[in-house]
């Protein structure tokens, strides 16, 4: 498998964070309290104001972003992916503290917001990758860890063949404070069947 490593200086911030450097390889970054993504559903209030590092997403390549676990520690404390077509169509899908446990999250907006959720304790403390990968008209999107494999998330609608951008996010909607390291920002060969996990090389 061919993995291209994305400098983190090719992305362009949507919404800068509070802090972002790049420290020892990895891209070290504290949002802003209060900042996020959603769309009415539920709540009825809309954000897009979160920091996301993104760079144009050719549909030919899987996406995938790696980040540490070890500083999540309060309600809504997330990182991962954003793919984003634009205001209307976007999907936001990583870990997120819920319930006082690390969550695999995926918010999925087309108009509205919907929010899926899987709980996932043993992953606490670890480095975590995020992985989608656009098949058809829908994108698949996977997680793993160094000592767990490949999950499969979700299968969502995502049918653009152009103009989409994908690349790290996080937000803090609760505090002040939190700061994720991401280790790795990736384009690599798009996933070949549903039920056949991506191999896991040059991670």
């Amino acid at each position: 498998m061919t993995i291209t490593r994305t400098d983190w200086d090719k992305g362009t911030w949507m919404n800068p964070p509070l802090s972002a450097r790049i420290e020892d390889g990895h891209l070290k970054v504290i949002p802003e309290k209060g900042k996020d993504f959603w769309k009415k559903t539920l709540y009825g209030f809309e954000f897009e104001d979160g920091p996301a590092l993104l760079a144009d997403w050719d549909s030919n390549f899987a996406v995938e972003v790696s980040f540490r676990l070890d500083s999540f520690s309060e309600l809504y404390d997330q990182a991962g992916i954003l793919m984003y077509q634009g205001p209307e169509q976007w999907i936001k899908t990583g870990i997120e503290l819920n319930d006082g446990i690390p969550q695999l999250a995926a918010v999925v907006t087309d108009g509205y917001s919907d929010w899926s959720l899987c709980a996932v304790p043993d992953w606490a403390g670890e480095e975590v990758t995020l992985r989608a990968s656009i098949m058809k008209d829908a994108v698949i999107i996977r997680a793993r860890t160094e000592k767990h494999g490949w999950r499969t998330l979700r299968v969502a609608r995502f049918p653009y063949d152009s103009g989409n951008k994908a690349g790290p996010y996080t937000c803090s909607p609760k505090r002040d404070g939190f700061e994720v390291a991401f280790t790795r920002w990736s384009f690599t060969e798009p996933d070949q069947d549903l039920h056949t996990d991506p191999p896991v090389k040059g991670a």
